[in-house]
């Protein structure tokens, strides 16, 4: 059974940073396409960022340049570095791992809240 397991959500302040952790456990990690998305109240989840089995990434216009998405396979982990925070970016964030070749599979976190207020 895959497990994916976040941590790292908060309260912080607009301006501050906030990085997320997931860690995945019960498959081999590196076979894996990570991706974080988000979900705001009354909004439908959207992508974020993701980054593939050969370290190829992918941002969603309004992170670029604030947020860095990176993978450590050893660890098991997939990370979400987070800058120059809005409140806009206020979201439960989720960790995605996606294995793109036969049989396919996709698996999801529970999220982790992250609230950008002052």
């Amino acid at each position: 059974q895959v497990q994916l397991v976040e941590s790292g959500g908060g309260l912080v302040q607009p301006g501050g940073s906030l990085r997320l952790s997931c860690v995945v456990s019960g498959s081999i990690f590196s076979v894996y396409f990570m991706g974080w998305y988000r979900q705001a109240p009354g909004e439908q989840r959207e992508l974020v960022a993701t980054i593939g089995t050969g370290g190829n990434t992918n941002y969603a216009d309004s992170v670029k340049g604030r947020f860095a998405i990176s993978r450590d396979n050893a660890k098991n982990t997939v990370y979400l570095e987070m800058n120059s925070l809005k409140p806009e970016d206020t979201a439960v964030y989720y960790c995605n791992a996606a294995r793109q070749f036969p049989p396919l599979l996709n698996f999801w976190g529970q999220g982790t809240q992250v609230t950008v207020s002052s």
